[in-house]
């Protein structure tokens, strides 16, 4: 199996905000940055779990170190499609992120049906080893979204040192869980995460925040948040006083 895979080292930081908080956010960002390759999309993610959600209630915890296993498409999946397959950990605020491309079929037959292939790189050792070590994994929550990513201009003077094309920001919206039709070719619905109106924004860096960002979140009081999106659908289900699987019988699959 031939991939593509990538690495990410950086530091994700999450804040919630008002309709009229991104506008400002936004209006800071005339001449700055700029919707990037990816634009405006709807996010599907499939997570795997163990049969007892052992890593969602681990990560939950707020431990020094945490990791989760994902499959990620920008549009509805055939089999012969390419999606990502991600290994995200985190440690003391540090996010690091192992990427591969390929097949929506060739990852479920890995991650689902537990038929690895033929190991040929670091990442898909690291994986294979993740999924050995927690033996019960399986889809566990599909979770979309809506999203909006912007990049520095070209030409753009962030008066950041550690280069430009390491600070990103995201806008997500619509976010959307559930425990059932666990495809990432499946419609998107579920359980909402957020209250009507609001938005997620995720500054992501490898470095420093530029200042004319800090002083637009000073100015406009937006403060960081931990915010999980998985997370947040497991306290929800649980809240309710319904396993996750439960749960999800009760939403609207194209809600």
């Amino acid at each position: 199996m031939a991939a593509i895979q990538t690495v990410f080292r950086r530091y994700e930081l999450k804040y919630l905000l008002t309709p009229s908080q991104k506008a400002a956010v936004l209006d800071a960002f005339r001449d700055r940055m700029a919707l990037d390759r990816w634009g405006r999309t709807t996010i599907r993610n499939l997570y795997f779990d163990t049969e007892h959600n052992r890593l969602i209630r681990e990560s939950i915890e707020r431990p020094v170190y945490k990791e989760k296993l994902r499959i990620r498409s920008y549009r509805p999946a055939a089999p012969e499609d390419p999606v990502f397959v991600e290994l995200k950990k985190k440690y003391k605020g540090v996010v690091y992120k192992r990427r591969l491309v390929m097949p929506a079929e060739h990852a479920l037959d890995w991650l689902a049906d537990g038929h690895p292939p033929a190991i040929h790189t670091q990442i898909e050792a690291e994986i294979e080893y993740f999924r050995r070590f927690y033996a019960t994994l399986r889809p566990a929550v599909f979770l979309s979204y809506e999203r909006e990513a912007y990049a520095p201009l070209p030409d753009a003077d962030l008066g950041l040192l550690c280069g430009e094309s390491a600070f990103r920001v995201t806008f997500d919206e619509k976010i959307l869980a559930r425990s059932a039709a666990l495809s990432l070719g499946a419609e998107v619905g579920g359980r909402p995460l957020l209250e009507p109106g609001m938005t997620l924004m995720e500054i992501k860096t490898a470095g420093g925040i530029p200042l004319w960002m800090v002083d637009v979140l000073t100015r406009e009081e937006i403060r960081k948040v931990s915010f999980s999106k998985y997370g947040t659908y497991y306290r929800l289900s649980r809240a309710a006083n319904d396993r996750p699987e439960e749960a999800a019988q009760e939403e609207l699959i194209g809600g």
